[in-house]
């Protein structure tokens, strides 16, 4: 019988090798330790054969099976498929060293430094715009025309944001190829202003204070799960990212001393960030404890304790109780704290911005440290959490 992913991804290690068969002499060799490798028996000139296509799950099984077909065509056209394999590889070492492998290199390296989500995302988005047209090339001869080209085929479909992300990417990628020897130059500074402008979409927040009060009290009486209820009630007292929110962990939160310390690698800015706790943000939190307090995340996911909550699940919420996707979204409790403690309490801009989570300089150009301002700081976020319950409470 054929093989299916699931067959692959449940077998076991066994202490030797097993092999498993997909058909067409295509077949998993899983190694003792339990690595797996893709091969294919074939005969060539009345000799039998192997060839190695790949690790699994680096290579899918459809991957393996789109290369045994390959090597079967070679077969049929009196090409052994090893020695061209080995020609392949001859001929991109003489060309020197191609942008995949540079890249995969310079993703390796920055990959251990950012949050898995972000990781994903960068190799994904690599895979899917940059390596198919740029993989094979020596990364010393790509020019800046072939990248535009690259480039537009994201802008040329709509795409500008993601043609952006891909060129910065692609700026760093470069930067590393200069400073590993690899080439001479990046082909791709300045091309920023060849790609058009971006559209700025605002997050949707509601910013009225006369429409806050209906938000909050909507909150109150959410009749969903009360994991979820307690970090719709945290959003706009907190006003963290949306991300930060649901990934809290019981570790990072000192409910004696009144404070959240979100480590950098949580961080957009990759900057730890310190959330001094309101009266109101503690209460729910002690309201909530005896629930998942045992848990490592405050809001674990419905199915499983082990991973967080849906980054959904507050969007859902929102939309549950009536809120459309153009009033307010689980960003908008950001822009609905900057804007009110802006123009409505007065607080200090530069206070505010480092609670945001922004990158903030003082009078002298340097960044503030986390703990700056704290004492104003908690001041700032107790007269915050009370003009809520104000609002909420219609005085």
């Amino acid at each position: 019988m054929s093989l299916t992913d699931t067959k692959i991804r449940n077998v076991k290690a066994t202490g030797k090798t097993q092999k498993l068969f997909d058909g067409s002499g295509l077949y998993l060799e899983v190694s003792p330790t339990g690595r797996k490798w893709w091969r294919l028996k074939y005969r060539y000139n009345k000799t039998e054969k192997r060839l190695s296509i790949g690790v699994y799950p680096n290579v899918t099984l459809l991957d393996a099976r789109i290369a045994r077909d390959m090597a079967k065509k070679q077969i049929s056209q009196n090409i052994d498929p090893s020695l061209n394999k080995q020609a392949e590889k001859a001929q991109i070492a003489s060309l020197g060293e191609t942008f995949e492998t540079v890249s995969l290199q310079w993703y390796q390296k920055q990959a251990s430094v950012w949050v898995p989500s972000y990781s994903r995302t960068v190799i994904g988005r690599l895979r899917k715009d940059a390596l198919p047209w740029l993989g094979k090339l020596p990364v010393g001869d790509i020019t800046s025309k072939i990248i535009l080209a690259c480039l537009n085929r994201l802008a040329d479909r709509g795409a500008v944001e993601s043609a952006r992300r891909l060129l910065n990417n692609l700026d760093h990628i470069f930067q590393y190829a200069i400073a590993t020897d690899r080439c001479g130059s990046n082909p791709a500074a300045g091309l920023i202003k060849a790609l058009p402008p971006v559209k700025t979409k605002h997050l949707a927040s509601i910013t009225d204070v006369n429409k806050i009060p209906g938000l909050l009290r909507a909150i109150d009486a959410y009749e969903g799960t009360f994991v979820v209820k307690c970090a719709l009630q945290l959003a706009p007292m907190t006003f963290v990212r949306p991300g930060e929110l649901r990934n809290a962990e019981w570790s990072e939160i000192d409910l004696q001393a009144a404070i959240w310390s979100i480590p950098a690698s949580k961080m957009k800015m990759r900057e730890p960030l310190i959330v001094p706790l309101s009266k109101q943000a503690l209460a729910v939190l002690t309201d909530l404890k005896p629930l998942t307090g045992n848990n490592r995340y405050v809001f674990p996911s419905l199915r499983t304790p082990l991973r967080p909550m849906s980054d959904n699940a507050v969007l859902s919420a929102l939309r549950r109780m009536g809120f459309a996707k153009d009033e307010m979204s689980g960003h908008g409790f950001r822009a609905m704290a900057r804007t009110v403690m802006d123009e409505v309490l007065g607080v200090r801009t530069d206070i505010l911005e480092q609670q945001l989570g922004h990158a903030v300089r003082d009078p002298n150009g340097r960044a503030y440290n986390r703990t700056k301002h704290m004492d104003a700081r908690r001041e700032m976020m107790q007269k915050w959490a009370n003009y809520l319950e104000k609002l909420k409470n219609g005085n």
